[in-house]
């Protein structure tokens, strides 16, 4: 299986604190690969990398085997690469609609000049995704919150709109920010469904970074185990459970809970 998504030597630093060093990964096209460490690990520092977000200080990031290290993040989700945030980024005083249908790149009618010289083709255009975003609402079981306001959405209700929006656009791999982070138990069991289909059905590929162990365990494979900003091992999620090192120096307790 080829790699959709890697990196290697990435290296950062703030200051007198080093974040990500020396840090390397691969992203298995069509897999959901798991990203997992304590806090102060360097995931987020990581995620920010691989998305553009910030530039490393050494090293190379490819999508596709194409160099991105430089490229910037909104350039890089035109290529297929997206990611969400811990914290949702809805438009909170938009519908749950109206954030899908805002979610598309470049459309014909964000420029002026169409409107009036190409209106008939506009709203051809519009009508496309407004479609496009009732079959997306149904799939991800948000049909009948169409007309509620984003930002009187629960969380997991929010993160489920997240996932949604990432359909509405051309993207091949997904960067998941703890995606389970302020969901509750109702919730979920959907966004765990929603991640699976996203997956097995419509072919995105998951790089998710999660606090949330049983979450990992039942979505991804394999799972990259990172250590001091660095990295520590890579595997199925039984066995890096049982690896000593990672039993020492992330889950501790938690493996025998």
């Amino acid at each position: 299986m080829s790699a959709m998504l890697s990196a290697q030597g990435l290296s950062r630093r703030f200051g007198g604190v080093q974040a990500v060093h020396d840090m390397g990964l691969e992203v298995p096209e069509g897999s959901i690969t798991g990203l997992i460490g304590p806090n102060g690990a360097g995931k987020s520092t990581l995620f920010n990398l691989l998305s553009g977000v910030i530039r490393p200080q050494s090293g190379l990031v490819q999508y596709k085997g194409q160099d991105v290290t430089r490229v910037a993040p909104y350039k890089r989700a035109r290529l297929g690469l997206i990611r969400t945030f811990q914290l949702s980024r809805e438009f909170g005083r938009l519908t749950v609609l109206e954030n899908l249908m805002l979610s598309p790149q470049m459309q014909l009618g964000e420029k002026m000049w169409p409107l009036f010289t190409k209106a008939r083709d506009v709203a051809t255009a519009d009508a496309k995704i407004y479609e496009r975003a009732l079959e997306v609402m149904e799939i991800a079981k948000l049909t009948p919150l169409r007309d509620a306001y984003a930002g009187d959405l629960s969380g997991g209700q929010k993160k489920l709109l997240e996932l949604a929006r990432t359909l509405m656009i051309d993207c091949d791999l997904i960067l998941l920010d703890e995606p389970g982070a302020g969901v509750n138990p109702a919730l979920m069991g959907a966004l765990t469904e929603m991640i699976r289909s996203l997956n097995t059905d419509h072919g995105k590929t998951f790089l998710i970074v999660e606090h949330d162990m049983d979450l990992i365990s039942r979505l991804c494979d394999p799972v990259v185990v990172m250590t001091e900003g660095t990295f520590l091992t890579s595997g199925p999620f039984d066995t890096i459970r049982d690896d000593p090192r990672v039993i020492k120096a992330y889950l501790g307790g938690a493996v025998d809970a």
